[in-house]
């Protein structure tokens, strides 16, 4: 079974390696790992990043979106299973290969989307979404565009949450599986090209502008697994613009969330205290609420 790892990555040679290096100390089986990278034209100190023991496939191309990057990926990608990489994660599980390969055996549909332990926020978010392709076709686009760099894995969190308010739930936790996600909340700086122009509150907007798309992603699912016809997917638009102020922002995403009833409410909550703590992080540059926010919904 070939895993492929999808890897965006820009100015940053130092992780990757890191990376590379940790991937070829812990897989069981090299031959059965493709590593799809896709580096920006105007980065061209990336564009000789090489391993010999690896097989990467590297695609280069105009700077884009998070989301187009990861479909690109997936586009040129040949694995069974699909994994959304970070260039600044390790793997320290050995053998994390075989686990995740001998997982998907068990699921006798291939429907499903697992996550690694990022040793930061556990079971509560997919940092590093696992899916097997089928997965990913009848979703479509698993990896929204629209995403400039923010919430890919929350969107793909909640349809599996909803397909789960749906009565079927195909969430699983590898908390063996160890991708420990050396990010930036912990603690570390980061000063690097990869963080300088994330729009945080564009973003935040297209998550919520996609929560129907999110929905009928979900039953989309839910139909695959009964074997019936799948609904169609309109076309993807990004309605929302950011709230004004902070009382504007309790009000919106109030009514968004808590209104919603494809999710469990304490999902609901969970989303609404979320995404009010950032937006009040963000407006205020307080760290404390930005990590509890983290802490709470995902990460960047």
């Amino acid at each position: 079974m070939i895993i492929s790892l999808l890897l965006p990555t820009r100015g940053r040679i130092h992780l990757l390696k890191r990376l590379f290096q940790s991937i070829i100390d812990h897989t069981n089986d090299l031959n059965n790992i493709e590593i799809v990278i896709c580096i920006d034209d105007d980065d061209p100190q990336s564009h000789g990043i090489y391993d010999p023991s690896l097989n990467i496939v590297k695609l280069i191309g105009a700077r884009s979106t998070m989301g187009d990057y990861n479909t690109k990926c997936l586009n040129h990608s040949s694995g069974d299973i699909i994994i959304l990489m970070n260039d600044d994660l390790t793997i320290v599980t050995p053998g994390w290969d075989r686990i995740i390969s001998d997982f998907a055996f068990t699921i006798p549909d291939g429907i499903f989307m697992a996550y690694p332990n990022d040793t930061q926020t556990g079971h509560k978010m997919c940092t590093f979404p696992i899916m097997s392709r089928k997965t990913c076709e009848i979703l479509s686009k698993p990896y929204p565009k629209e995403y400039d760099a923010l919430y890919i894995d929350v969107h793909i969190f909640d349809i599996f949450t909803r397909l789960k308010h749906l009565g079927k739930n195909r969430m699983y936790y590898l908390d063996n599986v160890i991708f420990e996600h050396n990010h930036f909340i912990n603690g570390e700086v980061r000063s690097d090209a990869s963080y300088f122009h994330k729009k945080r509150f564009t973003d935040a907007m297209t998550f919520i502008s996609l929560r129907e798309i999110r929905q009928l992603s979900a039953k989309r699912l839910l139909s695959a697994i009964e074997g019936l016809s799948l609904p169609n997917l309109p076309q993807y638009g990004i309605s929302e613009k950011p709230p004004t102020n902070l009382f504007n922002a309790i009000l919106k995403y109030f009514s968004v969330f808590f209104l919603d009833h494809g999710l469990p409410l304490q999902r609901r909550f969970i989303l609404f205290v979320g995404f009010t703590k950032y937006y009040a992080a963000m407006k205020s540059g307080l760290s404390f609420l930005k990590r509890k926010s983290y802490e709470l919904y995902g990460s960047e």
